[in-house]
């Protein structure tokens, strides 16, 4: 089967040909098309993981374009890394395509929404199993092109169009350092292949200042997708689309592409100390400044979204503390129990009909299934003991002690205190307490095909961080390394990461759940923090009034460098053209006298020519 690995993205594919082509015809019965093919690459990716159990690297191409001597092929590779990537990315859209058909039911662009939702779960198939950069590009545009549709969905909507334009626009910017790596590595190797770069890395072919540079303008693309300081914007704002949506594009594909494509070239950042450090810095900054802005945030996906961030940050925190298995572990519980927050938040949102927590309170007794769930996902992203979170994120602190950086390792211990107390805040505001809704209406559970999806999701958070711990068995990282996966660290890093996260939980139980202690001195609207803090440090409007400010000034230079110089050159030119046309015009009269006339002047000035010149023209 492993050999036959590329019909995995074909399903999804097929999905959005035929409901693109043909969702008039199945109206309401979409869902069925787009959950059944996707549930095919499900169970195929299953299948190429236990064969990639017992199995080495699969690699098959096939030549594309020669040009000269250099050939450029396209294909697909199963190793480790991309064959736990298939299962995570196919088993969360399954999950999302089941869990819409509850969500979405009734809207009238059934067969465009599943349409969108089977072209984006394509497109990061595709680049899971791309074996090269160049393919690699190819698809991450096209999971660019999706998610631009599909956070645009609701496009009568001014925001969702915002938000549309903003995201496509954000991780294009990105998407140029990438780019202009690409190139780079090509010029220096030869090939747009993995391994042949890899090779290169190894027999240092390539200088050490052009790995760093490299390195980084790769991970600058990685910047874009992945929402990582300062690129990080559009992923707030994509909170416009469908909540089904939202669970996908922030749990396993489009903002896990960019922490997936820093692992897959690990070896190339590996092999300089600059773009780790580089990668590390802009992962610690980024996990604290999303975790402040979580602190304050209303609105239920809002802060859902920057705890996204956050965790993105903590992902790239692993990577460049050279901790491999700790930022590929952590992406892997992060994309069930994120799914699982935002499936979770959208019960509510589908309950209650606003997005304002504010507005909320007291649904523990009216969603209890939706209870539940959401509590086990804010447990295991809190680091609760024993779930998933918890092992994934002692990896990641192991890996920062690990480097001698105690910066960013106080700063990720710092954030775990962070996660635990905005996450139970949301919580307990959600499901404590009385009811803080302008009007009581009737609240009704989920339907079976919402919360059983949230179901699987939530079995998965609490056993999947047990396939690697110090405990049990460091099972994925030693076949992620071929045996060598295992990072020792001391045992007080644990203890304190969980006594800050129960001190984290205990804070927002006295505050918001046991309401004890005051909000004031956290939410008091005249506070400079708060308001830093609710305006996510400004960092849109310094986006507004320097980068648009300054593009918007510049286009206006260029237009009148266009009126009156650009415009002006042609209609002078335009003007002489038509004067000597109409000169000459003139002398195309159809009197033989005239004709004769000029030729014989044209003659008498040639001779003149010709005798000043000396004969030597």
């Amino acid at each position: 089967m492993i050999e036959n690995a590329w019909v995995i993205p074909l399903f999804p594919l097929l999905s959005f040909l035929v409901l693109i082509t043909f969702g008039r015809r199945f109206k309401e019965s979409s869902f069925k098309i787009g959950i059944f093919l996707t549930l095919l690459s499900f169970i195929f990716s299953v299948v190429v993981l236990f064969e990639r159990f017992t199995s080495s690297t699969y690699k098959a191409e096939a030549l594309w374009l020669e040009v000269g001597s250099t050939q450029l092929t396209v294909g697909m590779e199963v190793n480790q890394l991309n064959a736990l990537m298939l299962v995570i990315v196919s088993l969360v859209s399954f999950l999302v395509h089941t869990y819409s058909a509850g969500y979405m039911k009734g809207d009238d662009r059934l067969s465009v929404y599943y349409a969108y939702l089977g072209l984006f779960t394509f497109a990061m198939l595709g680049l899971v199993l791309s074996p090269n950069l160049l393919q690699t590009y190819i698809f991450w545009e096209l999971v660019g092109l999706g998610s631009f549709l599909l956070i645009g969905f609701y496009f009568y909507k001014e925001e969702a169009k915002r938000a549309a334009k903003k995201a496509f626009i954000m991780t294009r910017i990105g998407d140029v350092g990438l780019l202009i790596g690409m190139i780079l590595l090509f010029w220096e190797v030869g090939s747009f292949e993995y391994e042949a770069i890899f090779q290169a890395v190894r027999d240092g072919v390539i200088s050490e200042g052009m790995l760093t540079l490299t390195a980084i303008l790769i991970f600058i693309g990685a910047v874009g997708k992945s929402g990582q300081f300062p690129l990080h914007t559009w992923l707030p704002d994509a909170m416009e689309g469908p909540t089904p949506v939202s669970a996908l594009i922030h749990a396993a594909t489009m903002v896990a592409a960019g922490v997936y494509l820093v692992a897959a070239l690990f070896p190339l950042f590996e092999a300089s100390e600059a773009a780790l450090l580089t990668v590390a810095i802009v992962g610690a900054v980024t996990a604290i400044f999303a975790a402040t802005i979580a602190l304050v945030q209303t609105d239920i996906k809002r802060v859902l979204a920057y705890s996204t961030v956050s965790q993105l940050g903590y992902m790239m925190l692993a990577l460049g503390s050279a901790g491999y298995v700790a930022g590929v572990f952590h992406l892997t519980t992060h994309a069930f129990f994120k799914a699982l927050l935002f499936l979770a938040a959208g019960s509510v949102i589908h309950a209650v009909h606003t997005q304002d927590i504010e507005k909320m309170g007291g649904l523990w007794k009216k969603l209890p299934k939706t209870g539940v769930l959401f509590l086990i996902g804010t447990m295991a992203i809190s680091g609760v003991p024993l779930l998933s979170g918890f092992f994934s994120k002692d990896e990641i602190l192991i890996s920062a002690w690990n480097a001698e950086n105690p910066v960013l390792f106080v700063l990720a211990m710092i954030t775990a205190f962070l996660t635990a107390f905005y996450m139970f805040r949301l919580f307990f505001m959600v499901f404590m307490g009385e009811s803080r809704a302008d009007h009581q209406e009737e609240v009704h559970e989920s339907p079976t095909i919402m919360t059983l999806p949230m179901t699987v999701l939530a079995i998965l958070t609490i056993v999947a961080g047990y396939i690697n711990t110090p405990w049990f068995g460091t099972f994925l990282g030693d076949w992620l390394t071929d045996g060598h996966g295992h990072v020792e660290g001391p045992v007080w890093i644990m203890l304190v990461a969980t006594i800050l996260s129960l001190l984290g939980i205990c804070l927002a139980w006295l505050i918001y759940g046991k309401q004890s202690l005051s909000r004031d001195w956290l939410t008091s609207k005249t506070s400079v923090a708060y308001g830093i803090l609710y305006n996510k440090y400004f960092v849109d409007e310094i986006y507004q009034y320097s980068v648009v400010a300054g593009v918007k000034v510049f286009s206006l230079f260029l237009k009148y460098v266009e009126w009156f110089i650009v415009q002006g050159m042609a209609e002078v030119i335009r003007g002489t053209v038509q004067g000597l046309g109409k000169l000459g015009s003139k002398w195309q009269n159809g009197q033989i006298q005239v004709y004769g006339t000029v030729a014989f002047v044209g003659l008498a000035l040639l001779v003149v020519i010709y005798a000043l010149t000396g004969g030597n023209l």
